[in-house]
């Protein structure tokens, strides 16, 4: 399986920008986050196709958060903005064969992003 390691969480006002990435240990195909807030299910974040072009967005972060991914460094990247506090909770980088099997795949061990009102 493809390691996956994520970075860049931290605690941010709302309003505030984030940008989380997610270093995988070789070329992978689709690589996606996710995020499971206290108490909550795992949900689906955003999602990025391997060759970068084809993406996809939960509706609760369309306008707001960007995934973007440099292949050259085997990395993901989730740029946040405009964050509320609703979108505390922790981020999973996840990769797989395609963003549709992106739950069947490789996870990472998640990061935590706290917004404060």
């Amino acid at each position: 399986q493809v390691h996956l390691e994520e970075s860049g969480g931290g605690l941010v006002q709302a309003g505030g920008s984030l940008r989380l990435s997610c270093a995988a240990s070789e070329r992978t195909f689709a690589m996606g986050w996710f995020r499971q807030a206290p108490g909550k299910e795992r949900v689906f974040v955003a999602a990025i196709a391997g060759g970068g072009i084809m993406t996809s967005y939960a509706d609760s972060v369309k306008g707001r958060f960007t995934i973007s991914r440099d292949n050259a460094r085997n990395t993901a990247y989730l740029q946040m903005k405009s964050l509320k506090p609703e979108d505390t909770a922790v981020y999973y980088c996840a990769a797989g064969h395609s963003i549709a099997t992106l739950t069947t795949g490789s996870w990472g061990q998640g990061t935590q992003v706290t917004v404060s009102s």
